[in-house]
């Protein structure tokens, strides 16, 4: 039982098999060949740098990314971060999952409910290809439980639907706000455009890519799905059809970013940026909430806004 938890660790303290996730790790070697690991360890409260010198080849053995360690060592402050220098790590065979994947703070039921509503305000024939695709026994609750990335934004069980839904939320709103909108077909796009993230992620050790989300990704398998979805009669015209995974094949916004072709309609601009938008802000909320403050301002820079970040007011810490 973890006795433990990042968000708790200061500096100082001592770890004695201490259950911890591996979340990413490097193999180093010294100058004069003495191998030592530099890897991040979390939990569902946070991660946290670590570095382990002289490891013994017993440890080589089976240590990897996706594996709980008990960890022995103490935390100590690097560079004006925590860090948890180990002196001896043992693979765990006991424990529960719960304690190392962060979850949505959000009520599944109430997210899934949100869901449902958003699709049963579409008009058909969006309504039809959604509710077949996303409402299915076999599919609902895997994209309930999925999280929206590895890492930055969205990283925790039920964070691919908690973005979905963000994201819907503006883009109803912006589809009211502006002319010349086609809401259904933005509403559509926005539920539909990460539901292959379901395939590309895998939760059982840690969020970590599947075979198929290295060699596939999730824009392409959403797009098979789409399209096999609407095939069948009466589902969308070959126009309806091409407008939608045109929503879904550019919401990265540029080719360097994964997108296949840059938004071109009015409906595909906005789409990335909600995007942009709520990953973004979502990615700000986390770094805030796992990372110490000073003063007011994270103690380590945000990899995804390349500086430290300031605490909003009445955020708790």
């Amino acid at each position: 039982m973890k006795s433990h938890f990042i968000s708790d660790l200061r500096i100082g303290d001592e770890l004695d098999n201490e259950p911890f996730l591996v979340r990413d790790m490097v193999r180093r070697t010294t100058k004069d060949g003495r191998p030592f690991l530099l890897y991040t360890l979390g939990d569902k409260t946070g991660q946290e740098a670590a570095v382990f010198w002289d490891v013994p080849d017993y440890i080589q053995s089976w240590i990897k990314t996706g594996v709980v360690a008990l960890v022995t060592g103490r935390v100590v402050s690097y560079k004006d971060a925590l860090q948890i220098t180990t002196t001896d790590l043992n693979l765990s065979s006991q424990h529960d999952m719960a304690d190392f994947l962060p979850a949505s703070k959000r009520e599944r039921e109430e997210m899934v409910a949100e869901l449902h509503q958003f699709v049963a305000d579409l008009a058909q024939p969006w309504q039809g290809l959604v509710r077949q695709l996303l409402l299915s026994e076999a599919f609902l609750p895997q994209f309930a439980s999925a999280p929206a990335a590895r890492g930055f934004h969205h990283a925790f069980i039920g964070g691919l639907l908690e973005h979905t839904l963000s994201m819907t939320r503006l883009a109803v709103y912006l589809a009211d706000s502006y002319p010349y909108v086609n809401k259904d077909l933005l509403v559509a796009g926005t539920l539909l455009h990460d539901m292959g993230k379901v395939i590309e992620y895998e939760t059982a050790a840690g969020f970590s890519f599947t075979d198929d989300g290295r060699l596939v990704g999730h824009i392409v398998r959403a797009i098979t799905m789409i399209e096999k979805a609407a095939a069948e009669p009466g589902m969308l015209s070959a126009e309806q059809l091409r407008q939608l995974v045109h929503l879904v094949v550019s919401h990265h916004g540029k080719q360097e970013w994964g997108s296949p072709v840059v938004p071109k309609t009015l409906e595909a601009v906005i789409l990335h940026q909600i995007d942009m938008l709520d990953s973004r802000v979502q990615g700000f909320y986390d770094h805030v909430r796992a990372n110490d403050s000073v003063d007011g301002w994270t103690v380590k820079s945000s990899l995804m806004f390349g500086t430290d970040l300031m605490r909003p007011d009445g955020m708790a810490e």
